[in-house]
Parts: C-alpha cells; sequence; structure tokens
C-alpha cells in the first residue's frame, strides 16, 4: 500500500468552471483517485482556489468591492461546479485562508535567508494620478510588436509576452492617465541558480510524461532567468521583510502552496501529517498552458527549501468548442453549471474522456456528445445491462443462475471478464485513462455479442443449462463494470451496484 499526493491545479477565483478546466485537470486527477483509493493505496487529494494577483484586483475596482468579495462569490461557484461533477477532493481550500499566508511567507523568509531572494532596482509604471506603481494588469496600451491593443503583460492577438513598459502608449486602467517610469525596488528569485539541477531532474525523471519533458527541455536550452517574486499592490500576501511594506508576493510565488497548505489544512481537520504524502508519490495534475510553472519555477523553488520534488506532471491539452478556441471574454464557452442544468454530470465525464486521450488537444461538439453517449454508453453498455437485468429477473427470479459445463465460448468469455480488471487498472495507474474506458467499451461488446450468439431467450426452452451459464456470465460482467466504471462515472456506477447488491463502495 502506497501513500499518494494528488493536487490539481488553482482554478483562479474570477470566474467559474469550464468544460476545459474539467477535461484537463480535474476529471483525470479524479479518475486516478479513485482508482488507487480503491486498489487499497491511501490518497490525500487537494486543491485550493487562487485568489490574488491583479485580475482580480481590477475585477474589484471596475465593480466598487473589495477584491476579498469577488473571490468568494467565484470561489463558491468553482466548489459547485466541482461537486456538481463529483471530485473527490479530500480537502479543497482558499489561498486567502490564514495558515496559506502563514506557510507562504515562511517559504518566502526561508528562501530570502538562504540568500536565493534579493532585491533589485527595476523599471516600472506608475501613475501619478493614482498615485502607485502599476502591475501588468492595470496597464493597457498599443503592442509594440502587431500594433493592436494589448494588456501590460501580455498581447492576445499575437501572443506576445509583454513588459508594461514596452507598450505603446500605455494607459491606467484606473484613471486612464499616461502613466511615467520611475525606479522600484523588487525582489527576485534566483531560478537560473537551478538551471543544472532541472535539466537532471527533467531528463532522468521517469514519471514525466513527453509533453511535459519537451516543453521544460525547450525552456532550459534557452537558460534560465531569475524570475521577479513580488508586485507593489495591496491585493495579496504581504512581503515579510522589513522595509518591503506595500509589497506582495507575486501569485506565481505563492499559488503553488496552496497545494502544501491545503494540505496541512486537511492535517488540522484529521489529525494525520500530510507530509507522509508528500514523500509518497506527488502527482500534479495541470492544463498545458502552465507546464512552465509547474516543471521548472515550482521544483526550483522546492529545491531551495529543501523539499522533495514532485514524481509526475500529468499536463491535459486544450479542449475547443465546436471547432473553436474557447474564449470567456467572448463568452464561447460550456460552463459547468449550465451543463449540469440539463444533463447528468457522469454523461460529460464519460464524453470528455473518451472523446480523445488528454495529451492531445480535442474538440467538444454537440453532435459527437450526443452520438457517442448513444452509440456507446446507451447502446452498448447500457443495452447489455438492461438484457441481463431483465433476463435475470425474467427467467431466474432475479437470482444469478449456476455455471457448470462451460461450452467453448463460455470458456472464452469467462477469460475476457477476468482479464478486464488487470487490464483496467493498469491503464488507469499508466495515466491512460482514455484507453481503460475504450477497454470496458470494447469489452461491452464483446458480451453483447456473446449474449446474441448464445440466444438466452431460446436456451430456456430448449437448453437451460446454456441459458444459465449465459445470464451467470453477462451478471460476471455486469459486476465487473459495476467497480470498473466507478472511476469514470460514479453515479451511474453506483445504481448497477444497488441493482445487483454489491456494496457502492
Amino acid at each position: 500500500m502506497s501513500k499518494i499526493f494528488i493536487s490539481c491545479a488553482l482554478p483562479y477565483a474570477n470566474g467559474p468552471c469550464h468544460l476545459g478546466h474539467l477535461r484537463s485537470t480535474y476529471i483525470p486527477a479524479d479518475i486516478y483517485a479513485r482508482y488507487n483509493r480503491m486498489a487499497g493505496n491511501e490518497v490525500l487529494m487537494v486543491c485550493a482556489t487562487d485568489e490574488h494577483g491583479t485580475p482580480i484586483a481590477v475585477k474589484a475596482d471596475a465593480e466598487g468591492k473589495e477584491p476579498i468579495e469577488v473571490a468568494k462569490r467565484y470561489h463558491d461557484m468553482i466548489v459547485e461546479d466541482i461537486n456538481s461533477c463529483d471530485i473527490s477532493f479530500d480537502n479543497f481550500a482558499r489561498t486567502t485562508d490564514e495558515i496559506h499566508y502563514q506557510i507562504s511567507q515562511n517559504f518566502f523568509k526561508y528562501l530570502y535567508d538562504k540568500g536565493l531572494i534579493y532585491e533589485e532596482t527595476i523599471q516600472q509604471l506608475y501613475c501619478e494620478n493614482c498615485e502607485k506603481f502599476l502591475p501588468d494588469r492595470y496597464v493597457e496600451g498599443i503592442c509594440p510588436v502587431c500594433g493592436a491593443e494589448a494588456r501590460g503583460d501580455h498581447c492576445e492577438v499575437c501572443g506576445r509576452a509583454l513588459d508594461p513598459i514596452e507598450l505603446v502608449e500605455p494607459k491606467c486602467l484606473t484613471c486612464g492617465n499616461t502613466p511615467v517610469i520611475r525606479d522600484s525596488i523588487q525582489y527576485f528569485f534566483k531560478l537560473s541558480h537551478f538551471q543544472k539541477p532541472l535539466e537532471e531532474y527533467i531528463s532522468t525523471n521517469p514519471y514525466l510524461p513527453p509533453n511535459v519533458r519537451n516543453y521544460a527541455q525547450n525552456w532550459l536550452k534557452e537558460g534560465l532567468q531569475d524570475w521577479i517574486m513580488t508586485r507593489d499592490m495591496k491585493w495579496g500576501i504581504p512581503v515579510p521583510l522589513e522595509g518591503a511594506e506595500g509589497k506582495v508576493i507575486y501569485v506565481w510565488g505563492e499559488a503553488f502552496i496552496g497545494y502544501m497548505s491545503s494540505a496541512a489544512a486537511w492535517s488540522r481537520r484529521t489529525g494525520i501529517p500530510w507530509e507522509d504524502y508528500w514523500n509518497g508519490h506527488v502527482v500534479h495534475f495541470i492544463g498545458k498552458d502552465i507546464i512552465y510553472h509547474h516543471s521548472l519555477f515550482w521544483p526550483a523553488m522546492l529545491l531551495g527549501r529543501d523539499c522533495k520534488l514532485p514524481d509526475d506532471i500529468f499536463a491535459g491539452e486544450f479542449l475547443s468548442l465546436e471547432g473553436r478556441k474557447m474564449s470567456t471574454s467572448k463568452n464561447w464557452v460550456v460552463w459547468v453549471a449550465d451543463f449540469v442544468k440539463d444533463f447528468d454530470s457522469d454523461l460529460l465525464r464519460y464524453y470528455l474522456t473518451i472523446n480523445a486521450p488528454l495529451n492531445k488537444d480535442t474538440d467538444f461538439s454537440w453532435d459527437e456528445f450526443q452520438r457517442r453517449v448513444n452509440d456507446e454508453l446507451a447502446d452498448v453498455i447500457g443495452n447489455f445491462l438492461h438484457r441481463t437485468f431483465t433476463f435475470t429477473k425474467k427467467f431466474f427470479d432475479g437470482k444469478v443462475p449456476e455455471y457448470k459445463n462451460p461450452s467453448e465460448a463460455d470458456l472464452e468469455f469467462e477469460q475476457a471478464i477476468k482479464e478486464l480488471p488487470d487490464k483496467v487498472g493498469d491503464l488507469i495507474a499508466d495515466m491512460k485513462f482514455r484507453e481503460g474506458l475504450v477497454e470496458i467499451i470494447l469489452t461491452a461488446k464483446k458480451g453483447n455479442k456473446y449474449f446474441n450468439d448464445q440466444e438466452p431467450w431460446k436456451a430456456v426452452k430448449e437448453d437451460m443449462e446454456k441459458a444459465s451459464n449465459c445470464l451467470y456470465l453477462s451478471n460476471q460482467l455486469c459486476k465487473a463494470m459495476a467497480v470498473l466504471l466507478k472511476p469514470y462515472i460514479p453515479n451511474k456506477a453506483d445504481a448497477i451496484c444497488e441493482i445487483i447488491n454489491i456494496p457502492t463502495e
């Protein structure tokens, strides 16, 4: 029995969850966690809402509210979205919790005392009207590369990452005035110090999937640069140093620590040390847009803090909608809350898993959703279950019949049923979630063919032993599917368990 620490990328608390979040991160993590619990491993799966940073502060300013009010509103929405899809977190916290502030400040101070965080004077935009330095999202202007309107950190048109002082005709987002450039003292993390150990970690770690390894190695080839760790703003975790008043820890300097602080909150509640799980096998489930942060910056922080590094970083690829890139700003998304109003969440879990391997981008199509649910979940699995239970009730008084003198066809089908649990379990353990579900579908197809070939509706009149063997084996496959589908579609699996009178846990 192993201890496994599972984390999911922290959803940012400036909006609810859409299907892309579930597909890349939360559903695969839940499948993996549920499987390992069933396999007898001790699992701690944690997450939290990421509640600091400029986007929340900007939204709060626009709404005339405090940032904590905005964060709380979306935290509640995100929790409801996650619960509606039966994501089985052991703890779901917030980065505004007191314990997170304590752990994050201690982490920062430890790195600073080791000489891994240092002061440096840089140039930043300053609004003389608002009397404050402007973090990236507080500035808008013209992209110097393509000439389109851009934010202070990024141009959505050409994709260029920007420094606010690069913008042409910059404007303060709050008051509209033109800011000036001033010197500012900030704190930097010595990321470059960890170039060699990170190269070794990325190249020798046997668990890292190819998309994570390749992405990280491309960044390493360019050479790592030290990373700014602070911002001049009120909303955030205060830098725990004398003379650093008015500065907060950069959101990427503390969001990762949400994995640990959420686990620590769980420990306070249960009395069980979370560190035992971290020192076991650590798996981060993330989207591919934050591979850099989790494969390089976070491991460097952990090395600096003398902590064990994550074993596996599983990065799900993107989900588009009807052939177009999802966009929350253009409302071209399917929100989780809207989906579960009309459909069972198990249907969503099934479709987002079966549609494509997680290491490939894929598309959500309403027509394809309908086809796969009807053709596979209903016509293959549902049809097999329905026929098995109906015939068992009609011809055997709802009791599983005896199995004796099996034919060659019986033995072949029996072998397929016996092999299925190990096949599916091995695939889930190897993060091949779609392939595991495919095995269940293929075996259910074999079951339908076997049922048709055995013709139990005729055999009950002509050869009761043949009918008995058919319904015995069919019920054995139903039992196997009730267990094996649990990580994928837990509610439907529980319903099957109740019909065949086996425990749901």
